[in-house]
């Protein structure tokens, strides 16, 4: 899959996609809802106002066109035979305007029908409103002919008939069907009310003329084939067994008999043109037996409309009630559906989303707290339970359930690996440890050897030779020492007593190989605590030895130490080519805590030094910063706390001044030695020698060195002045020369101490020092008998 293909399958987050999991199915129920909800309370609104035109304009309506079919019958009657009595005339005009000012008054209602509906009614209203002048026209005609009036009479029927038939053709489909055979019903006791108009304006005369006959005859053929085709067949139930019974009533007969009686004379007068009848059309005597089978089954046929017209409004109405119900039920039910869909998807995606957020949390909680804890612990050493250490997360059996039982899997493997490789770096440091202790216990045992040598031979080439060997053996014990370091452990070297910075930064000067460039700069009388003097040497001689390696060998490396308001800060600075920013602010981080193993390990550019150097300031809560130096190179600050460091040297217990004594020999011994080597130790030392400025220690008084007056012997023609050949113990107090003589006779091998071979090298330094003084000032400086007695435990200290 391409991983643009993959983006767009992508929706976004798990929670995103729950979300629209539960939003999406939740719109769509909601619209379903609200456009059914919608479309049936539409519906059933709709039929209810429509039930409700029906039944404020179509019943009116009806009821006029019955008032209007009698006020016609008797309106025919009165054309007919003009001197009989307008009583029930006038009683029937007034039941008439009784039932169109009702419909009239339905004009609003009217305005809210449809337009196929409206017109039909405001067709009737405007007919009903010319309605008196055809009454005048039937109380005296004068411009219009009795047909005529019948036939306006008849045309405001049809349209309120029509009118009916639209209010009829509602939404609902069975309503609909319901109502078309009352319409035909309507129709049909229109066309019997046609009839009876037509016979009636003839009874009179006896006679009907061909046009009004041909009229008469279509209104019977309509009128039956309207009976037998919808009527009868129409209805159903109650209303078709009174159909029924209407159609097969003696009222009925009688009727049906008239009509074919008219319609055979008809037929016969057509057949006979020239009995002298031509155009005329005689008349059955069957008036009387018409009139009172008419008005039977007129009321009849009147009581069946009103029942149907009611019956199917009320019905019309009762649907719509329950279509109102239907749709608010089926809306309500829809609406806690929707409600339910919306709850349960809510709390689904809420589930899921805690459940999610809880393993977030606890996968989180283990990369975060647990397994750091655990490294932590086992970075001290401690056994580790992996059952314990790796709690399982229970998430069920679903899907969900699934992931976390392969992330239980995946940190119960994670958390095994991580005692795997503990136990195997112990082993690797265990190893290391156990390497470096034993190369310790050779190079100790090497610098005790060189010492017996130095002690035995005079000859300068041979102590030269000596000496460098012992140089090399400090570096070499200094590199033991890292991997001690390394390994967690801590070297065996160690104090009893606060030991004097200048003696510090001596002992770390002397560890490294180019001590020859090294200047030291001092003005601090202030002492360090024994637990820290080991590692703080060591810090400062890895310091030196990075300094003298990464800068051109000509040029100097600084050594300067002062008070400040956090303690002591000591400034290690070369002048080589420097580093970039990047590469101290990565550095400087990496001093900032105590790295691990894996680091040294791992990293791509392997520096135990600096590795060495963190472990060794973590432990003592120094802090060492790196930074460009104003000389191009690289500038060391080493800021060791309060709590290391002894504002002064502590007095000297018997015990300590007894040690004293007994290395006085040894100094002695060990400067007697270094004068026979003045020659090798000043022309060394004349490339680059260790400078140390500063004051003498307190209880220390400076002897002023006698110079000699005298031009030193065998200068040759160029100028250059041959190195002065020293005697034995020349700088000496007499003092010291006699005594350091006597405990030379009288010390054996077996007792000669790791502390008096010290004490002894640190006197040849010393030595060494005041050959390089001769040199300069052409007379050698003076110790006493104390400065030969220092510490114990001096910077130089191999043990």
């Amino acid at each position: 899959m391409s991983p643009r293909t993959g983006a767009r399958r992508r929706v976004g987050s798990i929670r995103l996609s729950l979300i629209l999991l539960a939003l999406v199915p939740s719109v769509t129920l909601a619209a379903m809802w609200g456009v059914t909800t919608t479309q049936m309370f539409t519906e059933g609104l709709r039929l209810r106002s429509q039930t409700e035109l029906s039944r404020s304009t179509g019943a009116m309506g009806t009821e006029a066109a019955l008032a209007l079919q009698k006020e016609r019958s008797l309106s025919a009657a009165w054309m007919a035979n003009p001197n009989g009595s307008q009583a029930a005339l006038e009683a029937q005009r007034a039941a008439t305007d009784k039932a169109v000012a009702q419909l009239v008054g339905q004009s609003g209602a009217i305005k809210k029908a449809p337009s196929r509906v409206k017109d039909r009614m405001y067709s009737v209203v405007a007919s009903v409103d010319s309605l008196e002048y055809y009454r005048d026209q039937v109380d005296k005609p004068t411009d219009i002919t009795p047909q005529q009036v019948l036939d306006q009479y008849t045309a405001i029927i049809d349209d309120q008939i029509q009118a009916f038939q639209e209010l009829s053709q509602v939404d609902d489909g069975d309503l609909t069907s319901q109502a078309e055979p009352l319409v035909a019903l309507e129709h049909g006791a229109e066309l019997v009310s046609q009839e009876d108009a037509q016979l009636t304006l003839a009874w009179h005369s006896g006679h009907l003329d061909d046009q009004s006959w041909e009229q008469f005859a279509e209104l019977v053929h309509a009128r039956r084939w309207l009976v037998e085709d919808q009527i009868a067949t129409g209805f159903q139930g109650a209303a078709k067994t009174k159909i029924e019974h209407v159609l097969q009533s003696v009222e009925w007969s009688t009727l049906e008999s008239t009509e074919d009686a008219v319609l055979r004379a008809g037929t016969a007068g057509k057949a006979n043109p020239d009995d002298g009848t031509a155009g005329r059309i005689a008349l059955p005597d069957e008036q009387k037996q018409w009139n009172a089978a008419l008005s039977e089954v007129a009321d009849q046929y009147t009581t069946l409309i009103r029942q149907q017209t009611s019956g199917l409004l009320d019905r019309s109405s009762d649907k719509a009630h329950n279509l109102l119900v239907t749709a608010a039920s089926l809306s309500a039910g829809g609406l806690a559906a929707l409600l339910l869909c919306v709850g349960m998807s809510w709390r689904i995606t809420r589930s899921l989303s805690r459940r999610l957020r809880g393993l977030k949390i606890a996968t989180l909680g283990l990369a975060e707290d647990r397994l750091p804890d655990v490294v932590a612990r086992l970075n001290r050493g401690e056994k580790i339970d992996v059952e314990s250490a790796t709690p399982p997360l229970d998430y069920g059996n679903d899907e969900l359930g699934q992931v976390a039982q392969a992330f239980n899997t995946a940190q119960r493997t994670a958390v095994h690996t991580a005692v795997e490789l503990a136990d195997t770096r112990r082993g690797f440091q265990k190893v290391i440890l156990g390497i470096a202790r034993q190369s310790q216990n050779l190079v100790n045992l090497q610098l005790t050897k060189l010492d017996q040598l130095e002690r035995r031979h005079d000859d300068p080439e041979v102590l030269r030779g000596l000496y460098e060997l012992d140089s090399t053996a400090s570096q070499l014990r200094r590199y033991e020492e890292n991997l001690v370091v390394i390994s967690g452990e801590q070297p065996r070297r160690s104090w009893t007593e606060p030991v004097a910075l200048i003696d510090i930064l001596r002992s770390a000067v002397g560890e490294v190989a180019q001590y020859q460039r090294v200047e030291v700069h001092t003005e601090e009388e202030v002492c360090l605590a024994p637990p820290a003097v080991a590692d703080v040497i060591h810090l400062l001689a890895e310091l030196i030895d990075n300094a003298t390696v990464y800068s051109p060998a000509p040029s100097p490396v600084g050594v300067r130490a002062a008070m400040v308001a956090k303690g002591l800060v000591i400034e290690v600075e070369d002048r080589g080519l420097g580093m970039s920013e990047e590469d101290y602010a990565s550095l400087n981080e990496q001093l900032a805590v105590a790295p691990q193993f894996d680091v040294v390990a791992l990293a791509d550019d392997l520096r135990l030094g600096m590795f060495v150097i963190a472990r060794l300031a973590t432990r003592h809560g120094i802090a060492v910063t790196l930074r460009s130096s104003p000389y191009g190179g690289t500038t060391a600050i080493v800021l060791i706390p309060h709590e290391i460091v002894v504002p002064e040297a502590p007095e000297e217990s018997p015990r300590g001044a007894a040690r004293a004594a007994d290395a006085e020999a040894v100094v002695a011994e060990k400067a007697e030695r270094a004068e026979k080597a003045a020659v090798l130790a000043s022309t060394t030392l004349a490339d680059g020698a260790v400078e140390v400025s500063g004051p003498a220690p307190k209880g220390r008084p400076v002897i002023p060195p006698a110079r000699s007056s005298e031009p030193s012997v065998g200068a040759d023609p160029g100028g250059l002045t041959p190195l002065p050949r020293r005697v034995p113990q020349t700088s000496l107090a007499s003092e010291l020369r006699e005594e350091a003589v006597a405990v030379e006779e009288d010390l054996e091998l077996e007792d000669f101490t790791a502390e008096r071979a010290a004490s002894s090298l640190a006197g040849f330094q010393r030595g060494t020092f005041q050959a390089r003084d001769s040199i300069d000032d052409d007379a050698p400086s003076q110790y006493d008998r104390e400065e030969a007695a220092a510490s114990p435990n001096p910077p130089a200290d191999r043990s």
